[in-house]
């Protein structure tokens, strides 16, 4: 009878060997020593915004420009996953992925977390989107990386472990010391690198490396990292899958024509040869996918299924479903040594004659628009907290949500098309009305006094977004009626600061009080026809509507705030006029007019020739320093460059402050100015619109010119932090071929460029990210505008020319900047470029109100500080974060602000003391965490791979941090260029 049974098992499956055409493919493979391994990593590069708009990606609208759907991806992934547990992928933007999430049903979302914990999908990267590494600050970075990575852990209870940077024009120091090694990342991969660099580390075996980008925190900040040998896709043309793909599937149905399997198999197995005869160790990744892949995840699945079966059937190599921390997990066991790698990878080139740095520039404003929204959101969430934050209601999310999305690497880069560069700043300007109404409830809650709390404030703050442009109607009152002027002047640094404040007035006869009843010195400014003339236009074009109201004067005074407090202002009707400003206007043609100039009323004084109406000297009479110094401008194309015009040349002098107005052509507007009690020049430049009418499209520069001896040698900072020695026509990583002298030596600017000789530094900061070189020995150059009349072959399929409308009139983008200019000894400019370069990231918010007379004090709170009135934070350290996270905890970010050895007084080990900061609460616990506060600073150190550098015997971290907290002394120290994160937890208010 059992053999009976036997004979009919047999017969059966027979039978469905002959007539059944399903097949079961053998996908279990893991890892075989001694064989190359293929690690398949399936993904899809999803932007948040290029083409099309982060939402007509994610729902698949306008498919006319491209045929993209993120949530088909995501659809489509899961069930895919789900039949087979041996496939793999990862997913990177949470942008998208928490767009789907929130739609999906209770069950689905059960089913991911079960792939999500099995590793079967594995969420890396984990900031909002993948952002660009040359025009984000650091702390925009460390905010949308924060973003992401604590919903990831709420939702998930997992801390993704590898960065994934893969499209990012170049890539920053920052990005590796900080935005990798200080979340905890165990790995870094990307892409793009020079071409000629790239060359270079595929004939050595180097494109896997550690990278050591902080010289201040050394080995105890580095990062494994990957360059993919080509890009972030298949490793040749022939492995793409998508619905519509002309690769050649596996047709392994000898039933019908085209039978390819070994042919197939061939080919893959050649591929990974040649990819391991450039890679150390016998596992090599291949990155499956593209972008905006797997919209039917099937038909990848599908052929990957059959490529592991067959290669593996094959045996010459291995072929796995695998992740990027398999593959590291897998490299990381082989105990190898890896070559060491540091500073960055900038500029990028991914061809002769195709350098990426013209986007250093694009859209200038945009990105002066992302930086003043960076700055308000820091200031906001300070005042968010110190109010109480809403459980329901108006809050800081959206901005918050506005400024992660667009630090995405097509975003504030600039290089996406015009709809849709329009869409992210429509998303930041519905942010800043949201945190704008936050912080003007917050300042009536702590100007009011109140026994009870803040419960239903009364007075109503309005600010000023506009008034770059000359345009605030809060300010722009007539004061003839007995009423006045309040001004809360909000300082969101750490430190006791002073400046200048300055908004337009339309009455002359006004005096300024400070919050004891002082007068204290103002100074009038005419505000001149080319300012009056763009106010008018843009504010038209923001608002929709001709404004009615003509100021007439920028009214200016010195405002003098408390650490994270704020002081108030009062301006009111006086019987006389305001000290007005000394005009003289100069023009440049009189041949006689040959005398020197000096303008300036403090220490600094610049010396314009008055016949050439032109900068020529930059005496500090402090410092000793005495340089010759010119400025110019200039544009690139394919001529020889603009000339400047000069046709006119205005001086304004007065107690606080002279102004020199320089009409450079008529599309470039000038105002150069020293203050009285600053050490530094103030330029604030307008640009535009660019004339295109002959056919030339131009990148206006503007270039500082000296007489130092800086033998090819200047200084820019990584994304606003440390700054990076570069040599003009030279790489540390390869000998450099050049063919592009101008653009090649272009680096991206977001803090400041310097260069030095043995006596002198002169130092340059900005306000928002551009870029910047030293195109000529004793040199420094800044792009600040560019406007092309072609598109240039990457992609977008359209010319980068901005343009605004005005009812029926359209014209060429304008923009308003500044930058910051100052020679120092040499040795001696660090702490201005330091101090002076957290300011420009956080300059005062001004919030207005009126009141009947000037009795402010009287019934409010007139100045204040959340600190302890003796404590200021020192020199050195800046809170870069503070931020209610539920109603007893905060976030708090401490950065130190200095390298090792960039001052002898300042790169130092420093100390804060957390009572001081919290005067008014008890702090019941501390915990330390990593820089994206997902995980405790201690447990991600436990688990942190160290891998080993060629040369060392045993890498241990040798850089000097600060000590754990002290739960009773609460004292945080910080080594140089060292953040620390903690989540500070309130005992409860009675």
């Amino acid at each position: 009878m059992a053999n009976q049974v036997c004979l009919v098992v047999v017969l059966f499956l027979c039978l469905l060997c002959v007539e059944s055409k399903y097949m079961m493919y053998n996908t279990s493979a893991g890892i075989v020593p001694g064989k190359i391994n293929v690690h398949l990593v399936p993904h899809s590069h999803d932007d948040v915004g290029w083409l099309k708009t982060v939402d007509q990606y994610y729902v698949g609208s306008n498919n006319s420009i491209q045929v993209a759907c993120v949530q088909n991806v995501l659809d489509s992934l899961i069930p895919a996953l789900v039949a087979d547990k041996n496939r793999k992928f990862i997913y990177v933007e949470q942008a998208f992925f928490q767009r789907w999430w929130r739609d999906q049903s209770e069950e689905v979302q059960n089913v991911v977390k079960q792939l999500v914990n099995s590793g079967q999908l594995e969420l890396i990267n984990g900031g909002m989107c993948m952002h660009d590494e040359a025009a984000p600050h650091y702390i925009d970075m460390i905010d949308q990386t924060t973003l992401g990575h604590r919903y990831i852990k709420e939702q998930f209870n997992v801390t993704p472990r590898i960065g994934w940077q893969i499209d990012p024009f170049g890539h920053s120091a920052v990005q590796a010391y900080l935005l990798s090694a200080e979340v905890g990342f165990d790995f870094l991969f990307f892409a793009r690198i020079d071409y000629q660099d790239r060359a270079k580390r595929i004939n050595e075996k180097t494109l896997e490396v550690v990278w050591r980008a902080s010289k201040s925190l050394g080995s105890s900040a580095q990062i494994m990292t990957g360059i993919s040998p080509k890009n972030y896709e298949p490793p040749s043309d022939n492995f793409y899958f998508e619905v519509g793909d002309t690769s050649p599937i596996v047709q392994d149905d000898m039933n019908l024509f085209d039978y390819n399997v070994p042919e197939r198999v061939n080919d893959f197995v050649s591929a990974a040869i040649a990819q391991a005869n450039i890679t150390r160790t016998n596992h090599i990744m291949w990155t499956m996918g593209t972008d905006f892949k797997y919209q039917y995840a099937h038909t990848w699945f599908r052929q990957m299924d059959k490529f592991i079966h067959y290669v593996n059937q094959d045996g010459r190599v291995n072929a796995l479903y695998s992740t990027p921390s398999m593959y590291i997990d897998a490299k990381y066991a082989a105990n190898e040594s890896w070559p060491l790698k540091t500073d960055d990878f900038f500029p990028y080139a991914d061809r002769e004659n195709a350098y990426w740095t013209g986007y250093f520039t694009s859209r200038p404003a945009l990105k002066g628009y992302v930086r003043t929204m960076s700055a308000y959101y820091l200031a906001a969430r300070q005042l968010e907290f110190f109010k109480g934050r809403n459980e329901v209601g108006l809050s800081t999310d959206s901005l918050a949500d506005a400024l992660a999305l667009v630090q995405h690497h097509d975003a504030v880069s600039g290089t996406e098309k015009q709809h849709v560069a329009d869409d992210y700043a429509k998303r930041l300007s519905i942010g800043y009305t949201e945190a704008e109404k936050v912080v003007a409830a917050s300042l009536a809650c702590l100007t009011e006094f109140s026994k009870n709390g803040c419960v239903n404030p009364i007075t109503n703050f309005q600010q000023c977004p506009l008034l770059n442009i000359s345009y605030c109607p809060p300010s722009e009152v007539d004061l003839s009626s007995g009423k006045s002027l309040v001004v809360v002047v909000y300082n969101p640094l750490g430190w006791k600061r002073e400046d200048i404040i300055r908004i337009p007035v339309i009455n002359e006869n006004v005096t300024v009080k400070d919050s004891k009843g002082k007068v204290i010195e103002s100074q009038l400014l005419p505000l001149l026809k080319d300012s009056m003339s763009l106010r008018n236009s843009y504010s038209t074009a923001y608002l929709g509507k001709s404004t009615n109201v003509t100021p007439s004067y920028w009214l200016a005074f010195s405002a003098s705030v408390p650490p994270l407090g704020f002081n108030t202002y009062i301006i009111s009707s006086a019987k006389q006029a305001a000290s007005h400003s000394e005009m003289r206007t100069v023009y440049k043609s009189p041949i006689g007019q040959n005398d020197t100039i000096e303008v300036g009323p403090g220490n600094l004084k610049l010396l314009y020739s008055g016949k050439r109406a032109k900068l020529m000297q930059y005496i500090n009479s402090k410092t000793s320093v005495n340089k010759l110094l010119e400025q110019s401008y200039i544009y690139y194309r394919g001529d020889d460059g603009s000339k400047d015009l000069q046709l006119s040349f205005t001086i304004l002098r007065g107690p606080l402050l002279d102004e020199v107005h320089q009409r450079i052509n008529p599309w470039i507007y000038q105002i150069t100015r020293v203050y009285k009690g600053k050490d530094h020049a103030e330029i604030e430049f307008t640009v535009g619109p660019i004339p295109i009418d002959d056919g030339i499209g131009k990148e206006v520069v503007t270039q500082i010119t000296s007489n130092m001896i800086s033998n090819k040698t200047f200084y820019t900072d990584s994304s606003g932090r440390d700054f990076i020695e570069r040599i003009r026509d030279y790489r540390k990583d390869w000998n450099l071929e050049v063919n592009q002298p101008i653009a090649g030596n272009y680096y991206p600017v977001n803090l400041g460029i310097y260069m030095k000789d043995n006596s002198s530094e002169l130092s340059i900061l900005v306000d928002r990210s551009v870029g910047g070189s030293s195109i000529a020995d004793g040199q420094l150059e800044l792009m600040l505008h560019r406007r092309l009349v072609a598109d240039d072959n990457r992609g977008v399929s359209e010319a980068l020319n901005e343009t605004v409308c005005v009812f029926d009139k359209c014209e060429g983008l304008t923009i308003i900047g500044k930058y910051y200019l100052r020679i120092d000894p040499v040795g001696e400019a660090a702490k201005w470029r330091r101090s002076f370069g957290q300011e420009i990231y956080s300059p005062f918010l001004l919030a207005f109100t009126e009141q009947d007379g000037d009795h402010w004090a009287n019934s409010h709170l007139a100045t204040y500080s959340a600190m302890d009135t003796t404590y200021a934070l020192p020199d050195n350290v800046a809170l870069i974060t503070l931020q209610e996270l539920d109603s007893r905890k905060v976030l708090l970010r401490l950065a130190h602000l200095y390298e090792i050895e960039e001052d002898t007084d300042l790169s130092i080990m420093s100390s804060v003391e957390l009572k001081k900061i919290f005067p008014k609460k008890k702090i019941s616990k501390v915990t330390e965490m990593n820089l994206s506060a997902n995980q405790e600073r201690a447990v991600m150190e436990k688990k942190r791979l160290v891998w080993r550098v060629e040369g060392s015997s045993k890498e241990q971290p040798t850089a000097v941090r600060g000590s754990p907290v002290d739960p009773a002394k609460l004292v945080v120290e910080l080594a140089p260029m060292e953040i620390r994160t903690f989540v500070i937890e309130f005992y409860s208010e009675r």
